[in-house]
């Protein structure tokens, strides 16, 4: 997918998923994970999204999501077996609670979408993009 005029073209910063683990996408490029979304520490948050997640999820960094709106996004992919199981990715918008990674930690640990469900609070999170925007994280 190309990235819309204005916009950095999208990166992963790590080697492919692991088949059994689910890949956790976090936004830092654009408004995520920068000082336009006052208040979070960013860098903090990756931080200990790859502390709570190390054995249990994939953690990928993208420049841009284009859903500036929910700055501080983060996409729950399911494994291959969530997949199969009929898991979709899962995106969650202004996470900017310092509980977050804990919670999505909690979630991939015991299977992550389409295996477990999310602990209630994600709820809060979850919101739904345009198709278009969907089509550029691979399910």
């Amino acid at each position: 997918m190309t990235a819309p005029a204005g916009r950095r073209p999208r990166r992963a910063d790590t080697a492919a998923p692991a088949a059994g683990r689910c890949t956790v996408t976090v936004c830092r490029g654009c408004c995520c994970g920068t000082p336009k979304t006052p208040g979070v520490d960013h860098a903090a948050q990756l931080r200990e999204l790859r502390r709570a997640l190390d054995g249990t999820a994939t953690v990928r960094v993208t420049d841009c999501l284009d859903v500036c709106e929910q700055a501080n996004v983060i996409v729950v992919q399911p494994s291959r077996a969530g997949r199969e199981a009929g898991g979709r990715p899962v995106w969650l918008g202004l996470c900017n609670d310092p509980d977050v990674p804990a919670d999505v930690a909690a979630w991939t640990a015991a299977g992550g979408p389409g295996l477990a469900d999310p602990p209630g609070v994600l709820d809060l999170y979850v919101f739904t993009p345009s198709r278009r925007v969907r089509g550029g994280v691979p399910d």
